[in-house]
């Protein structure tokens, strides 16, 4: 459905490109056609040029008041913005002139006069003052005496009454002056041809003839030449080029002409700023001139350069053409390329919308298994939890001595506890990584059971000895502090009584009781549960790796969460150790005790010698410990060239290296698998424990500690400090 609209999208683009829409449309009724209108017509054209999107609908009437009047029907019903008219006639042609204006469309009246009033604009020459200055020119040429004839245009139109009343109204102030007849013609050469022709009264005594156009003029000169009379002939229009009124002047067939301006420029001009809304003259009266032999050259010369100029005006307009034709072609190609990569974006939006709504299902699929698998994490709880506080304390009753002296039938009793225990354990099991399989088929190499810290039903049938029981302690006398953090109160009691003999022991409900208490006692580890309320085990463990006061501390997560994906949050989460439940006493025990060595090796390895009485450190619950620094000599020597070198602020791991004989990379895996820390780690943990010895037992200020110990800068050993120790430098 995309696609389709895509493409329709693009039919429409490219269709709408392929023609463009004109901004205007202007509709031309001519009355007739000639050379005059030709030229105008001419100029109409060559001035669209200049006026982007405007389109030109000619129409001509051939003299024809009743084509006129249906062209002009036929422009307005097509869609015509403007109107320009010249009316055949002054009455006939003013019904169709009212109909365009009434339908609220712009008229220009040129050239010829209408009766109406109903126009928006006129533009036009005086054709009263050319028939007065050509009568003129006649009486002046004969000195106020002779006979004169005239030939009329057309009958009824504009031009042809002011020009009579011009002319008579200039020879009728020289009494000597005869008119002796008016011919009527219609603009044509044979309609003046054929009126001198039919004329009954006496023409070869006629001095002057005026033709109230060239062509008219031409016409009488034809028909009076028949008869061998030799009068001089005159006219109005004044057009250059062949036949036109200024040759026929230059080559003396004419005494004179008047010049009628086309100015097609000016008139288009004028629509366009009616449309436009742009400020205009409602009656423009166009300038003339009077053409005689004097000035015939001139104007012709200025003919031809206008001609050049409209030639080369053309051949620019035809190149324009031809770029517009490719860049229409390039447009076409480009829209094209265009509408492709649209096709092929709606193509790939589909596939994406297809593949996110796939994703989407798969999501909520995830979510539907993670919370199936929620739920049997919390059914394993359950019932991991209580099998644990079984399996745990029947061991330790089976090694009582009071279990031990019963007897035989006592310790058989103890074995069908113990295994029937462990083969419900087993069924637990199996039930519940049956159904967790099902749940994280969808998790990719993913184990649903844990490793080495599950119960074997098999291996562990009968109880192995938790540990050699030794004589109940103060808990103040225990060096080592580890704290349990489990909402159950019978596994933390249970808990309790597993490590009570080693260590001195605190208990937290839930994550946040616990974080607050390790922040205040800072114990040396920490055992927690993950399920439980206000704060779970995950995000308890995560807020004691960040703590600064608490960062050092180990956690094990002891957990009835099994799954392999289980136990990647808990190390994620930053857990030193990932134990499930039901879980053995001595596999605890043996996890606390390797954890805790690690623990005191790093402290040992930098630890200042002890100044104090060696009663009180034969005392010492560490005192009963083997010293690394014996054991290894590697880390006695790694630890002489560090306390001999650092005030060394340019000290590093390849200089190290070398001394002890070692790459960066053996060194740093060696020193990595003896402590669990690498050597950058030590060297600073090194010189933070030089410095608070030196602060202790010195009067040295803080810089001075700083730059002894290696540091550049007094700040960044104020920084490492606190990270180091939980106080400020400051407060020693």
């Amino acid at each position: 459905m995309r696609i389709s609209m895509a493409c329709a999208a693009m039919t429409v683009l490219l269709t709408a490109c392929g023609k463009r829409e004109p901004r205007y449309v202007i509709g031309v009724s001519q009355c007739s056609a000639d050379i005059w209108r030709e030229k105008q017509n001419a100029e109409l054209r060559m001035d669209t040029y200049c006026q982007d999107g405007v389109e030109l609908r000619f129409a001509s009437a051939y003299d024809s008041d009743e084509r006129q009047i249906e062209q002009i029907d036929s422009l307005l019903a097509s869609g015509i913005d403007l109107l320009i008219v010249a009316p055949n006639q002054v009455a006939t042609i003013s019904p169709a002139i009212d109909r365009a204006f009434d339908q609220g469309i712009p008229v220009i009246v040129f050239e010829r006069k209408t009766n109406s009033k109903k126009y928006t604009a006129f533009m036009g020459a005086d054709n009263y003052e050319m028939g007065r200055m050509m009568g003129e020119y006649i009486v002046g040429r004969l000195n106020g005496r002779g006979k004169v004839l005239q030939i009329m245009g057309l009958k009824g139109s504009s031009p042809a009454i002011d020009r009579d009343k011009g002319f008579k109204e200039a020879i009728s102030h020289y009494p000597q002056m005869e008119l002796v007849a008016t011919l009527q013609g219609d603009w044509t050469e044979q309609s003046a041809y054929n009126a001198v022709k039919s004329y009954k009264g006496n023409l070869p005594d006629i001095d002057f003839v005026f033709g109230q156009n060239d062509r008219m003029a031409l016409g009488a000169r034809k028909a009076l030449s028949e008869i061998g009379h030799t009068s001089k002939f005159c006219g109005i229009d004044g057009l250059p080029g062949e036949n036109g009124g200024i040759d026929c002047v230059r080559d003396g067939i004419l005494e004179a002409s008047y010049i009628y301006p086309t100015h097609g420029d000016q008139l288009l001009q004028l629509a366009v700023d009616i449309l436009d809304g742009k400020p205009y003259e409602k009656e423009i009266q166009l300038k003339s001139a009077l053409v005689t032999a004097e000035n015939a050259n001139v104007l012709l010369l200025q003919y031809e350069e206008m001609m050049r100029q409209s030639q080369y005006l053309d051949e620019l307009h035809e190149r324009a053409d031809s770029y517009m034709e490719q860049l229409d072609s390039q447009r076409t190609i480009t829209l094209l390329a265009v509408g492709f990569i649209i096709l092929l974006l709606a193509v790939i939006v589909s596939i994406y919308l297809y593949f996110l709504q796939r994703a989407r299902i798969h999501q909520e699929r995830t979510q539907m298994e993670r919370e199936q698998l929620d739920f049997y994490t919390q059914v394993s709880h359950e019932l991991r939890t209580p099998l644990t506080l079984i399996e745990g304390p029947l061991a330790q009753l089976a090694e009582t001595k009071e279990a031990k002296e019963a007897g035989a039938e006592a310790m058989g009793l103890f074995a069908i506890l113990q295994r029937n225990t462990h083969q419900l354990t087993e069924l637990i099991n199996k039930m519940l990584d049956m159904q967790a399989k099902g749940v994280s088929q969808g998790y990719e190499g993913a184990e649903v059971r844990g490793g080495e810290n599950t119960f074997n039903a098999e291996s562990n049938l009968m109880p192995q000895p938790l540990h050699t029981p030794v004589p109940p302690k103060k808990q103040e006398e225990l060096a080592e502090t580890i704290l349990i953090v489990d909402d159950n109160a019978d596994i933390r009691a249970y808990l309790h009584t597993i490590l009570q003999d080693k260590y001195q022991v605190n208990e937290a409900a839930d994550g946040q009781q616990g974080l607050a208490l390790a922040n205040e006692i800072v114990p040396d580890l920490i055992v927690s549960d993950v399920m439980m309320p206000v704060m779970n085990g995950l995000e308890f463990c995560q807020r004691v790796k960040s703590g600064t006061a608490t960062s050092h501390i180990p956690v094990i997560l002891l957990t009835a969460r099994a799954l392999s994906q289980h136990q990647i949050e808990g190390y994620e989460s930053g857990a030193d150790a990932y134990i499930t439940k039901p879980f053995s006493a001595e596999v605890l025990l043996a996890r606390i005790d390797n954890l805790l060595k690690s623990r005191r090796l790093l402290k040992d390895l930098f630890a200042p010698t002890p100044q104090e009485d060696a009663t009180e450190a034969a005392d010492s619950p560490l005192s009963s410990l083997p010293s690394p620094l014996k054991e290894d000599s590697f880390l006695l020597k790694f630890k002489d060239y560090i306390e001999a070198h650092m005030t060394d602020s340019d000290l590093n791991v390849e200089t190290i290296g070398a001394e002890l004989g070692l790459s960066r990379v053996q060194l740093y895996r060696k020193v990595k698998a003896l402590t669990g820390q690498s050597p950058v780690e030590l060297l600073r943990t090194a010189r933070l424990q030089k410095g608070r010895q030196l602060l202790m037992t010195t009067d040295k200020n803080i810089s001075e500690v700083a730059y002894e110990v290696g540091f550049t800068a007094p700040s960044y050993f104020t920084k490492c400090f606190k990270d180091e120790f939980g106080i400020s430098p400051s407060d020693l």
